[in-house]
């Protein structure tokens, strides 16, 4: 075997000077395969290797000769931390990785402290990772999460947890909310929702001077976004969208905002050394108290659903519902149930409300494209119907709308990964362990994948014919295969249930309070201004 790894490292430096006598290569590596690397991460002299557990043919052709790490392009660490720390960079991430793409090619390095991540800016290139994944693909890095799980002995959820753990709870709850036709029983709870979002966007326009502006529109769309998903989640109201909100409820939101203030300085955690956090407190303080303020709201309530549904079932009630579901069945501990609720509503509120701030707001800037829905929207369901979830198929505009604002304003510009095993990735050799960043916000630009890239056309979504075929991974913001979003058809059923609604009652016009709003990132991609939006209540 010591002789095998002789020849075949031999074979890697001759491969590496020019062509490599392809049949002796592969008689090597038949010889001398071997399991996958453990490595956590790469280091400096490892970007330079090549591994002796070599690739198949189909992924090097005869001519083709695979780099190392080493060679490939990207900026320098110095480079990159005055980019992020002094230009404050991570509120721009989206423009950078078009600015990276275009200067070093469509796949690059980039080293953040000690972690090395490989980004990738090309649609094929992305297809093939997320094809290659295993049964439990691993996201990158979330050690500020697992940490503060570990610290207050709380269990990880379906975004936090890898491996075995996070492969059972994502098996308990994908039979419950992940094709469309499971979340169409929430049609109803949804809709009682949106009757309120409406009723508010009445109140809030009738406090200011014109009658018909909501400021900040995003404010809005979060408690209904919230308000949303706990009717789902917890089986209950929350009071978000009420004039005096339940302090409780207020102290989620304050806790949920608080999250996300902290985002920068805790996602990133793997660049910041924790021997800082003595000199600079803060921050973290702010992250674990978040996380305590979210984990108390969702142990009150699914207790008090606990409580509740032994009432119920002893009285001989029939029961239904997710967070039901979950009680009842205990595939999942009440710790897992716990961490998993949390984290589902983390997920489900921002992701939510800023889809739709940008989707109104593009509507208000495009009249002509927004009219257009309007019509489609009267034509298939007559004035004044209240849509359901079976009504979505029948509205391509209301479904294109959604994809192409989550293609201008992909909620997560990127997507993390951690390589679980060797594999070349545009003629570059990729060990097992690599973080990679998937560069959604710059294949949703590419123009290859989307013409006129820059330009808001709902239409762009809609097949022609049975033949074509809308391109899959220039834009995925919910994902690709086993770790898509699990919350994605709750998150459309919202979206799509709100903006139809919206869209009959009101025409919604740029507010002259709101010049262009430019986006920014802030661990999402948000507006970097308040939205101001004009609801001008149609005639019918």
């Amino acid at each position: 075997m010591a002789m095998l790894s002789h020849l075949t490292a031999t074979c890697w430096r001759n491969f590496q000077g020019g062509r490599l006598n392809t049949q002796l290569f592969y008689g090597l590596r038949a010889l001398h395969k071997s399991g996958a690397s453990d490595a956590a991460g790469i280091s400096a002299t490892e970007e330079g290797a090549i591994s002796d557990r070599l690739i198949t043919q189909g992924d090097v052709g005869d001519k083709t000769r695979v780099k190392t790490l080493k060679e490939m392009p990207g900026p320098s660490t110095m480079s990159n931390l005055i980019e992020f720390f002094w230009k404050d960079g991570f509120s721009r991430i989206h423009e950078i990785q078009i600015e990276h793409s275009k200067k070093y090619g469509k796949i690059f390095k980039s080293r953040f402290g000690p972690q090395l991540v490989v980004s990738i800016a090309d649609r094929d290139l992305v297809a093939q990772v997320l094809r290659a994944e295993g049964v439990a693909p691993q996201r990158g890095n979330m050690e500020s999460w697992k940490e503060y799980r570990d610290m207050r002995g709380r269990s990880t959820g379906l975004i936090s947890a890898e491996g075995e753990d996070w492969l059972k709870m994502r098996s308990v709850l994908r039979q419950l909310i992940m094709r469309p036709r499971d979340v169409a029983v929430f049609s109803d709870d949804v809709n009682s929702v949106v009757d309120d979002l409406i009723k508010r966007v009445y109140f809030l326009r009738s406090q200011q001077s014109d009658g018909l502006t909501v400021s900040n529109i995003n404010d809005l769309y979060f408690k209904y976004a919230m308000e949303g998903v706990a009717a789902i989640l917890y089986e209950c109201r929350l009071g978000c969208l009420e004039t005096n909100i339940p302090q409780k409820t207020q102290d989620y939101i304050s806790a949920l905002n608080l999250m996300f203030s902290s985002f920068k300085t805790t996602m990133y955690a793997g660049a910041i050394p924790k021997w800082l956090r003595p000199l600079i407190p803060k921050p973290w303080e702010e992250f674990c108290d978040s996380w305590d303020g979210l984990f108390k709201f969702s142990i009150i309530h699914v207790d008090k659903r606990f409580t509740e549904l032994k009432g119920q079932l002893q009285r001989g009630e029939e029961v239904k519902g997710m967070l039901t579901h979950m009680l009842i069945h205990k595939e999942m501990t009440l710790e897992e149930i716990y961490a998993n609720v949390t984290e589902m509503l983390l997920a489900g509120v921002d992701t939510t409300s800023f889809t739709l701030s940008w989707a109104t707001y593009l509507l208000a800037k495009n009249p002509d494209i927004q009219e257009q829905i309007y019509a489609e929207v009267t034509q298939t369901l007559g004035p004044g119907t209240v849509a359901t979830a079976d009504d979505v198929p029948n509205l391509p505009l209301i479904r294109g709308l959604v994809k192409e604002t989550l293609r201008l304003f992909p909620v997560l510009p990127g997507n993390g990964r951690v390589t679980q095993d060797d594999l070349v990735l545009g003629g570059y050799f990729i060990p097992k362990g690599t973080q990679l960043a998937l560069c959604h916000y710059s294949t949703s630009f590419d123009e290859e994948n989307f013409p006129n890239s820059s330009e808001f056309r709902p239409d762009r979504w809609i097949r022609k014919d049975t033949t074509d075929r809308v391109d899959n991974f220039g834009s995925i913001p919910f994902g690709y295969g086993i770790r898509s979003c699990i919350g994605r058809r709750i998150a459309e059923l919202e979206m799509y249930l709100a903006l139809t609604r919206l869209i009959q009652k009101f025409h919604i016009s740029p507010s002259p309070l709101t010049t262009d709003v430019k986006a920014k990132t802030h661990g999402l991609l948000c507006p970097g201004a308040p939205i101001n939006l004009q609801f001008i209540e149609r005639q019918t």
